[in-house]
């Protein structure tokens, strides 16, 4: 039995730099768990670049604040930082963890999730109990809220799209959750946006099969269109011979398939993105995913690609929100884009600790109109380790109890528990984030966590990555 997975990520070390103005050390591969990064000041042209916008950012507002304890009877007081309600169509962990953000500015969340006691339930302003991809039931929800948006992307779009048109406001826009939904489509649109992808096709049946195989050559990658998302949806076929049950595991081709040509990559980063309702945007520091032992080692100009590619990529898409850009480095150095997740996501997890402004925060200020936070770092290591269910039972919550239990002992330590009510195989049930004045220091930490009880080293060696390749959705 495997339950606990941890994933290191280094920061973008020149494209940090380059982007935010500091530098991270390179990890050492001493520790097979977590993932660390730790910064320095930089003089980079596009530092000030960016520090010039986030001060611009600040003067607004400094002047929205004068107009808020305006005494002119025909300004509107605004109690705290905004009175909009905020419906999010989702209440899971992501829906959770923004109610928590949205508590330190008084924002008001409400969730619309099927479970009665969903994650962010006894977070939230208020939940609606109800279907997010039923149209009565999201039409209902949007008259209660001022802006909409998702923490999943498996919505009612139609119905999003529909209540555009009636003028509702919702962030990121259905045309972008229209594109991310369904794989094919999302790839079509960043082709068309001269974006670098792994070559691909869609297929309908065999024989269309057969001819990608022939084109891309074999191992060959087949995808569902649709419900594809940490690890499902996806089978590989070695040879031609592989081909029927590979589609047959996929659900057959009414399920809407297209095949991928085998990216042969060294390298999984991710980028997490902030596009503000102004079409401001901000990027936070790359990340690297790395599944087992070694030292995570990103070159500058790859990394600085990677966060232009990243840029670029929610440039094409509308609406203000939070972006997560997975991405391929191959062996002779292409970037290649994987995947856009249209939300806050478990690669952006440890800038609730480690960041000025933590993802969930981020995403808050794009959908309601505020200026988007700093995104660098505050603090000159962390590490994140995601908590994953491997088996099911009654053992596994005691395993994580001790866990948590050592881990709180820990200076710079800070749990995330999910409070899911039962366990299931590579289900995520919670993360924990310590930071702290070296990298050292925190590896050091880290791995005195985990020697202790029954954790084995497999861990290190876990197949799903935390969905940046730096922690997981």
């Amino acid at each position: 039995m495997r339950m606990f997975h941890s994933t290191r990520a280094a920061i973008s070390s020149d494209a940090c730099t380059a982007a935010f103005g500091y530098r991270p050390l390179i990890p050492t591969p001493r520790s097979r768990v977590g993932f660390g990064f730790s910064m320095e000041q930089s003089s980079s042209p596009l530092f000030f670049k960016q520090r010039q916008r986030q001060q611009h950012y600040q003067q607004l507002t400094c002047q929205a604040s004068r107009e808020v304890i305006s005494t002119s009877k025909d300004v509107a007081l605004v109690h705290g930082v905004s009175e909009m309600i905020v419906g999010v169509l989702g209440g899971g962990q992501l829906g959770r963890m923004l109610c928590q953000a949205a508590s330190k500015m008084t924002i008001k969340v409400m969730v619309l999730d099927p479970l009665e006691n969903c994650r962010a339930s006894a977070l939230s302003y208020d939940h609606m109990v109800g279907s997010f991809d039923d149209s009565a039931t999201v039409e209902e929800f949007a008259k209660r809220c001022g802006v909409l948006t998702v923490e999943i992307e498996h919505v009612d779009v139609v119905t999003m799209e529909k209540l555009e048109q009636q003028g509702v406001n919702c962030q990121p826009k259905a045309s972008t959750i229209r594109i991310i939904q369904d794989k094919y489509l999302q790839k079509v649109h960043f082709s068309q946006h001269n974006i670098p992808l792994p070559e691909f096709m869609q297929i309908n049946d065999l024989e269309g099969a057969k001819r990608a195989g022939e084109l891309f050559g074999y191992p060959l990658m087949i995808k569902s269109t649709s419900l594809a998302y940490d690890g499902r949806g996806i089978a590989a076929a070695k040879s031609e011979e592989e081909l029927s049950s590979a589609v047959d595991a996929l659900g057959g081709f009414d399920r809407g398939l297209y095949v991928e040509k085998w990216a042969s990559f060294v390298k999984e980063l991710a980028v997490i993105v902030a596009r503000g309702r102004d079409i401001s945007i901000l990027c936070y520091p790359v990340v690297e995913i790395v599944h087992s032992q070694g030292t995570a080692n990103v070159k500058w100009k790859i990394r600085e690609c990677a966060t232009e590619v990243a840029y670029k990529a929610v440039s094409s898409l509308q609406g203000a929100g939070v972006f997560a850009v997975e991405l391929f480095v191959t062996r002779d150095g292409q970037i290649l884009l994987n995947e856009v997740a249209p939300r806050p996501h478990n690669s952006g997890h440890h800038t609730i600790g480690s960041c000025y402004t933590s993802q969930f925060e981020q995403h808050l200020r794009a959908v309601v109109g505020l200026p988007l936070g700093d995104p660098s770092m505050n603090t000159p290591a962390a590490v994140k380790y995601n908590i994953l269910d491997e088996d099911e039972g009654e053992h596994d919550f005691r395993l994580a109890h001790q866990l948590i239990g050592r881990a709180l002992t820990i200076p710079g330590a800070n749990v995330h528990w999910y409070d899911k009510p039962d366990m299931r195989k590579q289900r995520k049930m919670g993360h924990i984030t310590i930071v702290g004045p070296s990298l050292g220091n925190v590896e050091r930490y880290l791995a005195n966590m985990l020697k202790e009880g029954s954790l084995d080293d497999k861990s290190a060696d876990a197949k799903e990555c935390p969905s940046c390749h730096s922690c997981n959705k």
